[in-house]
């Protein structure tokens, strides 16, 4: 479950900090995909974490 909370908030925060660096202008060559795909992989890692906490065994 370690594994799973550390790379969903790992994703977050790399996830946050090139979406604010791409909107200021710094990250500018990055395509729309690249933040799609950290997007999708923060999302599904965090529902799978969320779903992994909640079982009982």
């Amino acid at each position: 479950m370690i594994t799973l909370k550390r790379t969903f908030i790992t994703s977050l925060v790399i996830f946050i900090i090139l979406y604010i660096l791409r909107g200021l202008g710094i990250f500018s060559f990055l395509s729309g995909g690249i933040i799609l795909i950290l997007l999708l992989i923060t999302i599904s890692s965090g529902l799978a974490w969320a779903i992994k906490k909640t079982l009982r065994y």
